[in-house]
Formats: structure tokens, C-alpha cells, sequence
């Protein structure tokens, strides 16, 4: 079984991870707007995120507006916004989990159960993990396809914005805190050493010879 700090650093990386994809998912720099070809006017920049997109001026004025229609959105968009509240909401259970089957509460007193909850508060933090990686790779790869793809203009054309890096960030922090309160695996029985005097053998009966065995001999 891991010990105490081994414990901690993989609670604090699942919190950090779960911490940073709540912001990615708020953040609405998932597509920003790429200066490319004719496309060198940078008196706005523009930000698309899975639930508002925001228009910043050169004077640093800035406005967002969030979507009216969510069937409207593309497919990868509506997929993202489902994957990263189920991200969010499942690292939210793995927390909980956590703090139970934590070495410092006194919710779970054995210490093989105590094991078992810290694997299931990992599990969910992979879960939590993969759930979060899939939305922001997808987004990601679109963004690469629309930026080379000819028949799409210029100046409709972005680039990855920082939520996505952010996002990647905490998949990885909850997937390495996930794998790291896993290894509370739970303590195996003491075998006890018996010495060969304390062994007990079982007797073997003798079989006496027949009758027939000793006319034989004579």
C-alpha cells in the first residue's frame, strides 16, 4: 500500500486536473481567429468556445455572446459540452471517493477497504481522464482539418486556442493522479511459518497379509 504522501501527491494532481478542466470548459479560447494570407487585420480578434463566442477589440474592449440554439452547433461542439460536464461531474465523485478512503479520515477503518475506495477514486479520476481528453482532441482535430482545407476562406479559418493546451493539461494531471491511487493495492494475509515439528502427518494403515499370502511361504 502507497504511503501517505505517495497518497496525497496523487489527490492534489486529480484536484489540479479536475480544477483545470472547469476552467477549459468556461474558457471560451477553444478556436481563436489565425491571421493568415489576406487576413492581417488585427483590429478584433475573435474567440469561439463551446458555449459563447467573444469578439476583442485592439482598445481591449471585449464582447461575448452565448449561443442561442445548442442543435445549431456543429457536432463536435455539442459533443464537448456533453464529454466535459460528464468530466467535471465524474471527478467530482472521484473527490468525494477520495476523501473517504483517505489514510487521514476515519470514514472507512480497515485498511483493505481503505485500498479498495482509493482504486475506485482512481478509476474515476482515469474515467474523468479519458472523458476530458476525447472532447479537446476532437475540437483540436477539427480545427487542424478546417485550417488546411482550400475551400474554406481566410479569414474563417482559426487556430487551437489556450482553453485546449489547458484542457490537454488536465487530462494528463487527472490521469497520472488516477494511476498513481490505483497502486493502493490491498495488503496480502501474513502466511505464517510452520516448523516440520508442529506439522501433522496423516497415519497410513498397515495392511496385514492374508491368508493366502502365508500358505504360499510355507
Amino acid at each position: 500500500m502507497p504511503s501517505a504522501g505517495l497518497e496525497i501527491l496523487g489527490v492534489s494532481l486529480a484536484f489540479l486536473g479536475w480544477i483545470s478542466a472547469i476552467v477549459s470548459c468556461a474558457l471560451p479560447m477553444w478556436k481563436v481567429s489565425a491571421f493568415i494570407g489576406v487576413n492581417i487585420v488585427t483590429a478584433q480578434i475573435t474567440w469561439e468556445g463551446i458555449w459563447m463566442s467573444c469578439v476583442v477589440q485592439s482598445t481591449g474592449q471585449m464582447q461575448c455572446k452565448i449561443y442561442d440554439s445548442m442543435l445549431a452547433l456543429r457536432g463536435d461542439v455539442q459533443a464537448a459540452r456533453a464529454l466535459t460536464v460528464i468530466s467535471i461531474m465524474v471527478g467530482i465523485v472521484g473527490m468525494l471517493v477520495a476523501m473517504i478512503g483517505a489514510k487521514c479520515t476515519n470514514c472507512v477503518e480497515e485498511e483493505t477497504a481503505k485500498a479498495r475506495v482509493m482504486i475506485a477514486a482512481g478509476v474515476a479520476f482515469i474515467l474523468a481522464s479519458l472523458t476530458q481528453l476525447i472532447p479537446v482532441s476532437w475540437s483540436a482535430h477539427t480545427i487542424v482539418l478546417e485550417f488546411y482545407n482550400p475551400a474554406i476562406p481566410d479569414a474563417q479559418k482559426g487556430e487551437i486556442g489556450a482553453a485546449l493546451y489547458l484542457g490537454w493539461a488536465a487530462a494528463a494531471f487527472l490521469l497520472i493522479g488516477g494511476c498513481i491511487l490505483c497502486s493502493s493495492c490491498p495488503p496480502q494475509p501474513e502466511k505464517r511459518y510452520v516448523p516440520p515439528s508442529q506439522m501433522v502427518y496423516s497415519q497410513t494403515r498397515s495392511i496385514a497379509p492374508s491368508d493366502y499370502n502365508k500358505r504360499n511361504y510355507v
